[in-house]
């Protein structure tokens, strides 16, 4: 499974409770509580997903009822009055059905949950059939991916391909998903796409890159010595003193 993008396959939950489109409104506050979820998909007679129904979905059942809504609120919360008189799991639902492929990569549905502030995902087939529910928690799976395996991918796709003849060995070392990468390469424009790679590689907490360039040439690179001045013709070296200048003008 390493060494491939995961998928949500791969964390997903695949026993799910669902609810039918009828089911009555004390079921669903009575399925909820049993299984201790926070929201429950709505299944049509295909097992296709219609619909989610959450606690924030019930609660205006509660809120409205010894409250007769004013002018403002029936002007502005229609959804939620609407919600306070619904009796069936179709009629208190949120629909469109919020979710995601069983193919999708968990940086793709943990994109989808932080974009729609979701805590959990209905998984569904091509066909919109209910396959598993996925939660942030399933998510963060990954990170308990051992320090070994993480170092093994990082060094088989991201430093062999892009450096396969460095000036000095390339060293790879994982610690509690930190990568750290030492070493001395022929180029170092490839180092960013380096850390942007090994950062991408699931499991990885954080990435520290000290990979560095060819050594300095003395014979190159040193810096050198001012060229010494040239004098003027017809001057003459003079011991210093005081207000006496390092050459003295010789006149005719």
């Amino acid at each position: 499974m390493y060494g491939t993008p995961h998928t949500v396959s791969d964390v997903m939950t695949r026993t799910v409770v669902a609810l039918a489109s009828g089911a009555p409104f004390k079921d669903i506050v009575r399925a909820i509580r049993r299984w201790q979820v926070s929201a429950l998909p709505v299944l049509d007679e295909d097992r296709r997903v219609v619909g989610v129904v959450s606690e924030a979905d019930l609660l205006p059942k509660e809120e409205f009822r010894n409250r007769t809504p004013d002018r403002y609120t029936r002007m502005h919360r229609g959804g939620d009055l609407a919600k306070a008189g619904a009796r069936t799991a179709g009629e208190v639902m949120t629909a469109p059905a919020l979710t995601v492929r069983a193919d999708a990569t968990l940086a793709q549905a943990a994109r989808t949950m932080a974009r729609y502030g979701v805590r959990r995902l209905p998984v569904v087939d091509e066909a919109g059939v209910l396959r598993g529910i996925v939660s942030r928690s399933d998510l963060l799976q990954v990170f308990l991916r051992e320090d070994a395996d993480i170092e093994q991918e990082v060094r088989r796709d991201v430093i062999a391909p892009l450096f396969p003849e460095p000036l000095e060995p390339i060293l790879v070392r994982v610690r509690d998903g930190v990568v750290r990468i030492t070493g001395r390469v022929a180029d170092t424009a490839f180092v960013p796409v380096a850390v942007r790679l090994a950062r991408a590689v699931e499991g990885v907490v954080d990435v520290d890159c000290a990979l560095t360039g060819p050594p300095r040439r003395v014979d190159l690179d040193a810096d050198l010595p001012d060229s010494p001045r040239r004098e003027p013709p017809g001057t003459r070296r003079a011991g210093r003193g005081p207000g006496v200048p390092a050459t003295t003008p010789v006149g005719p």
